[in-house]
């Protein structure tokens, strides 16, 4: 039998060769199909969004799926993947036209390269004029409350999804990681008891993933799961309900 120190070890190496491996990857710039940028991974043959379209894609399954069917003046957000910084502009920029309050917290255990970021071309397609907000969600302090326009404030907050705890609880999720096959350990049934468990009444769920594992691990978890039409080049996405 092992003992628990050795186990300990064991444990403590993995998880640190795992931190070495995905801080050590090196991403691409690429333009995706809508003419938005993106960023893709070789190493795990991995894109941050759809070749068909980054922003399509995101404003479909995060703003239209989740975020526009939430109905509530003042809404509390929670995003499992900040990524690209894409679905905080977009939402940003909803909470502005919507003229909605909006609390945004955003899980990132890997932040993408600031110099990086900055290159995306998201403004130039969306909003030119909000340039300076897009940069600003990136430039913001992590793991602190920012309130970036009179409607909207984030927290990006850098941290190991499967060590996370909310301190709140939310109204609209977006789950944004990356897929089962390269992080399984986002995907647990425990990771999405504890989402259910930290969600309001009524809070909506959406993903990319449409996965039947994903979807009854969700269900089980306690939300009324619905399979929906994807954007461009999915067939279908998940949106769950508390």
């Amino acid at each position: 039998m092992i003992n628990q120190t050795a186990a300990a070890y064991f444990v403590a190496v993995v998880l640190f060769y795992d931190f070495q491996y995905f801080c050590n990857m090196k991403s691409e710039l690429i333009l995706t199909e809508d003419g938005s940028s993106s960023l893709y991974v070789p190493e795990i043959d991995e894109c941050y969004h759809s070749s068909h379209g980054a922003i399509q894609e995101s404003r479909h399954i995060f703003i239209e799926a989740g975020l526009q069917r939430c109905h509530k003046s003042e809404i509390n957000v929670l995003e499992v993947g900040f990524g690209t910084g894409l679905n905080a502009f977009l939402t940003m920029m909803e909470a502005e036209r919507s003229g909605k309050q909006i609390q945004y917290v955003s899980l990132e255990k890997y932040p993408v390269e600031l110099e990086k970021a900055l290159r995306l071309n998201y403004p130039e397609e969306l909003s030119a004029e909000k340039k300076s907000y897009f940069e600003l969600i990136h430039l913001s302090a992590w793991n602190k409350k920012v309130q970036v326009t009179p409607f909207f404030s984030l927290e990006k907050v850098e941290t190991d999804f499967t060590q996370y705890t909310p301190e709140k609880k939310f109204d609209v999720v977006f789950f944004d990681a990356f897929s089962p096959e390269k992080q399984p350990e986002m995907w647990t049934q425990e990771r999405f008891e504890l989402i259910f468990e930290h969600c309001n009444d009524g809070a909506i769920l959406t993903t990319y993933c449409a996965k039947g594992a994903v979807r009854r691990s969700m269900q089980t978890a306690g939300f009324t799961m619905e399979r929906l039409a994807g954007p461009p080049g999915k067939r279908e996405i998940l949106r769950g309900i508390r």
